[in-house]
């Protein structure tokens, strides 16, 4: 397993538009609203109709529980028409506490704990929203020891 090289760190996050599909999800039911979700925004970005402006990320509007109230999509570099399944969302400017997760995705949990652990040490309290970028995408075949993933953590004023 690989480890974690960087420290998490706090930073200034500017407001970004995205066009995302939204969703109150059942835990167990996550992969599956991911999966459709990229398979409805991928058909928007084949048929030109949407140009991503950075990686693909899940916005959560509350910590995960046994339900989950998110986003899924992209940053956009222009404004898209809501179609299907696909809404304009936002990013708000905010305050964030971030980290860099490298590994499989199966271990972001334990990425989230350090991150909320290094949070609480330093006495910021955080809120929301929390969110994930996706910095390298999955491909059939690729090690998910090499993926990728920043988390972002609102921090409350």
């Amino acid at each position: 397993m690989r480890r974690n090289a960087e420290e998490p760190r706090v930073v200034d996050v500017g407001e970004q538009t995205t066009a995302v599909v939204a969703g109150e999800v059942p835990m167990s039911e996550l992969r599956e609203f991911f999966d459709a979700a990229f398979h409805e925004l991928g058909q928007r970005i084949d048929r030109g109709e949407l140009r991503p402006a950075g990686p693909a990320l899940s916005l959560y509007h509350s910590e995960p529980g046994p339900v989950v109230q998110l986003e899924v999509g992209f940053p956009l570099e222009d404004e898209v028409a809501p179609a299907g399944s696909v809404v304009v969302g936002r990013i708000p400017a905010t305050r964030a506490v971030t980290y860099t997760h490298r590994g499989a995705y199966d271990g972001l949990g334990s990425s989230w704990e350090k991150l909320r652990a290094w949070a609480q040490e330093r006495h910021l309290r955080l809120g929301a929203p929390l969110w994930e970028v996706y910095v390298t995408e999955p491909h059939p075949g690729d090690d998910p020891e090499d993926m990728v993933t920043e988390l972002y953590w609102a921090v409350e004023a």
